[in-house]
């Protein structure tokens, strides 16, 4: 068929709206995540370091940084995550304003902080590693041993900036010393070590120390000096001392490297030792050995260190101090075992080639209370040369053994991956039985050999006096689980049994009350009372007692009689009677709410004399009800406000006042009055706004919209305003001079006209009267437009979005229609 110009129009439109699409999606596709944003947003963490460093060296505690904040008006916890203890496995960011707060508080200095700000403002945040392990099943289940240790900010592994060392410290270029000489000389030197490893001592001379540890400097010193000052010499007749301290701490460069968080160069202090190069680098990741870390030294291996040994037994005699060019290297874990259930330190734990189960529940502190001390089982996934063809690549192993008991278990050889769980004892007990009821201590007793019931009914604490003395169930455990029941009786209330029967282990006794067989009696109060209820009943009870009981009665209380509504006798049961009526007298002795003179201080009413009205004994689910007085109520009031000569809230005066007597007893209407905008608004029954021909009814009082009033009524009578105020979906909303006779359209024009999201058919007029009316579409004639008055507001609501017409629905519904038609025409004509 030949393309029409509109079926060409058509596909040029689809293709542009295609295109379209595909840009908008092509668009989309290059614009970030939000979580692509915010990691774009964050800053390197060797800035955090720096500035955790450089807090840490301020010298200022937690709480003198949080009183610095807060005195500077900054909030307190701004720099939390920066202090000794905060948890540095947290990715934050440091934005400007930490770095503002820092140096206002005298932590960075001018030039540091405009190098970090430098930094802050040109770098991007590259991926905590540490943060990103910790995804992995550590948090999912078992943390992994000793990797917290490194994740806290703390100081214990950093070596102290100054002085004093051992004597085994060896000395270097850089380190500063002071040399001090008392007795028949008094002088003090401070020397720092040369990069060519000499000291100079005026009068003694050049010195070479590198190298030396303190104790071989102080026995070289006794030579030299002691050449230069007689008096120098060892033992108790020197007549010249001296002391050699070191006053400042070189720095060494060292690096971490391997599966640590942080790999890289640091620079610590010469006393400085693997575990503080190591917790600079923020630890080993959740991938690295915690068991074998090597320290090389020109290339060669000197020692390795097992954080273990340190952590689980205080050994650090593997933590050699580091000089510089150390290489402290983190390898690979090799072996990794988890150990749950009851035991001291449920975690996932590093075990070398020759450890077994016994080193494993070593680690992890042992059982505890709670531990079944007689089976371990291992969960084992084979190793490759085990595994069948059938897929079955996982082997549970039941460890029994004595050995439990007396210690760590048995020395069984552990494969990587297995998984330990210590199970607890069983939740039965035994030697016990148990006392339910109506006892002082009821629950579980300690069974002895020939106990019987009245012993143990004397240890729950005896009966308690509402006991039930008809009986007493034992219900006794059988040797197939299965129980049976005995039964015996109490004589008296002090627990002596008609029966004392011989219990056995597990036995349950059950001793009864008679309250629980007393059916809950009660009586019922409704009406004019404070707070109608359901009470308790009590033997002696009167309708004075429940009336007091239920706070009293309320104003409108007709004090002349009430009505009790009683269950019927026997003998009226059996005419169909389901409850009778009785009424009983009240009086104004009923009024509890008095003052000192015995006046009633509640509102005037019509309480009736104290007529000596006699006591009410009630009876059990008895019915009160306190009438209410008729035709009483408190004073309605309404409020009228605005262009009135006496404006305020009124008393009405009867149940028929209309509008037109609150506007009459207002004053009337002012001069400035524009009875069109009138505002009436309901309060009862959340009536809200309700409009009303004020005009009309000022001329003709009995016109429908003069309404009777209710009370909480509000009239608000306004000036004239002479504008109406275009609303909504417009262009321009605003407000624009009144012109009478004008209709919606004309005010939407001068608004600016429709926008392109108005629904133009919806559009309605709120009058300042509070009537809505709204735009009406008719067919073939002319639509219905209303007209604004003075003070009216248009109102023009957008497109709803979800209301979305299906033209092809509708299309094809109007094409069936069509077509039926058109089928009939040719039958009609054909005919």
């Amino acid at each position: 068929m030949p393309s029409t110009p509109r079926v060409r129009s058509l596909a040029r439109s689809l293709a542009i709206l295609i295109v379209s699409a595909a840009f908008a999606t092509s668009l989309a596709a290059q614009q970030p995540t939000p979580e692509q944003a915010r990691e774009l947003l964050r800053n390197r963490p060797d800035l955090v370091q720096q500035l955790r460093e450089k807090i840490g060296a301020s010298g200022l505690t937690p709480d003198q940084v949080r009183a610095r904040l807060r005195a500077a008006g900054y909030p307190e916890n701004l720099l939390d995550p920066y202090l000794a203890g905060a948890d540095t496995t947290q990715r934050v960011r440091v934005g400007n304003n930490i770095l503002e707060a820092t140096r206002n508080l005298g932590i960075v200095g001018g030039e540091e902080y405009d190098s970090l700000l430098t930094q802050t403002d040109s770098a991007r945040f590259v991926l905590d590693s540490a943060k990103a392990d910790s995804l992995s099943k550590a948090e999912k289940g078992l943390p992994y041993f000793g990797f917290d240790v490194f994740r806290k900010a703390t100081t214990r592994f950093q070596p102290a900036a100054s002085g004093p060392v051992d004597a085994n410290y060896r000395l270097g270029p850089g380190d500063v010393l002071v040399l001090i000489l008392t007795g028949d000389v008094e002088l003090a030197h401070e020397l720092e070590i040369t990069r060519e490893g000499f000291i100079a001592i005026p009068q003694v001379g050049q010195l070479n120390i590198a190298n030396l540890t303190l104790g071989q400097l102080e026995d070289l010193l006794y030579a030299r000096l002691g050449r230069v000052y007689s008096g120098v010499r060892r033992g108790s007749g020197a007549t010249t001392k001296f002391s050699v301290t070191v006053a400042r701490l070189r720095t060494n460069q060292v690096f971490v490297v391997g599966d640590v968080v942080r790999p890289g160069s640091y620079q610590v202090s010469s006393a400085g030792t693997a575990l503080s190069a190591l917790y600079a680098a923020g630890g080993p990741s959740n991938n690295g050995s915690l068991r074998r870390i090597e320290i090389r030294r020109g290339g060669k291996l000197i020692d390795s260190l097992d954080v273990y040994d340190y952590l689980l037994h205080g050994d650090n005699s593997h933590d050699v101090r580091l000089e510089t060019g150390d290489v402290v290297f983190v390898p690979v874990r090799a072996s990794e075992v988890k150990v749950a259930g009851k035991v001291v330190r449920p975690a996932i734990y590093e075990l070398k080639v020759s450890e077994t189960l016994r080193d494993l529940l070593r680690s992890a502190g042992g059982f505890d209370a709670t531990a079944l001390r007689r089976r371990v089982q291992i969960d084992r996934i084979l190793p490759p040369a085990s595994r069948g063809a059938v897929g079955r690549d996982r082997v549970l192993i039941d460890i029994n053994s004595d050995q439990f008991n007396d210690g760590f278990g048995p020395p069984v050889p552990m494969e990587p991956g297995d998984s330990v769980t210590v199970f607890a004892v069983g939740d039965r007990r035994r030697d016990v039985v148990k006392v339910d009821g109506s006892v002082w201590v009821p629950g579980l007793l300690g069974f002895t050999p020939g106990m019987k019931l009245s012993d143990a009914i004397r240890l729950a604490g005896g009966p308690k006096p509402e006991v039930y003395l008809g009986s007493v169930l034992v219900s006794r455990l059988q040797s197939d689980s299965s129980r049976v029941q005995l039964r015996s009786a109490l004589r008296d209330s002090l627990g002596a049994v008609t029966d004392d029967i011989a219990l056995q282990e597990d036995d349950d006794i059950t001793v009864f009350s008679r309250i629980n067989f007393r059916p809950e009696r009660y009586i019922a109060i409704t009406g004019a009372v404070r707070k109608p209820r359901r009470l308790p009943f009590r033997e002696g009870m009167t309708l004075r007692d429940a009336v007091l009981q239920a706070n009293g009665l309320t104003e409108d209380a007709f004090l002349g009689e009430a009505e009790i509504a009683r269950l019927p006798s026997e003998e009226g049961r059996g005419t169909g009677l389901v409850a009778t009526s009785i009424r009983v007298t009240l009086d104004s002795t009923y009024l509890f709410e008095r003052g000192p003179d015995g006046r009633y201080l509640g509102p005037p009413g019509l309480p009736a004399p104290a007529s000596g009205a006699p006591e009410v004994p009630l009876q059990p689910y008895d019915n009160v009800l306190i009438l209410r007085q008729p035709d009483w109520e408190l004073q309605r009031t309404v409020a009228i406000v605005g262009q009135v000569r006496f404006p305020g809230r009124y008393g009405l005066k009867t149940r028929t006042d209309r509008l037109t007597d609150l506007i009459e007893r207002a004053g009337g209407l002012t001069k400035e009055a524009y009875p069109a905008g009138i505002q009436f608004i309901r309060s009862a029954n959340r009536g809200g706004r309700i409009g009303l021909d004020l005009p009309r009814i000022l001329k003709d009082s009995t016109f429908r919209d003069n309404l009777i009033l209710a009370g909480g009524d509000s009239v608000v009578i306004p000036e004239y305003n002479p504008v109406v105020y275009v609303a909504g979906a417009v262009n321009s909303p605003v407000a624009i001079n009144y012109v009478p006779g004008q209709d919606l359209e004309y005010y939407v024009s001068a608004a600016g006209g429709y926008s392109r999201k108005a629904d133009r058919h919806r559009s309605y007029v709120t009058q300042p009267t509070g009537k809505v009316e709204s735009l009406r579409r008719r067919f073939l004639l002319a639509d219905h437009q209303p007209r604004p008055v003075a003070g009216a507001v248009v109102f023009v609501p957008e497109k709803d979005p979800t209301d979305k017409k299906d033209f092809a629905s509708i299309f094809g519904a109007v094409a069936q229609v069509l077509t039926s038609v058109v089928t009939i025409v040719v039958v009609l004509v054909r005919k």
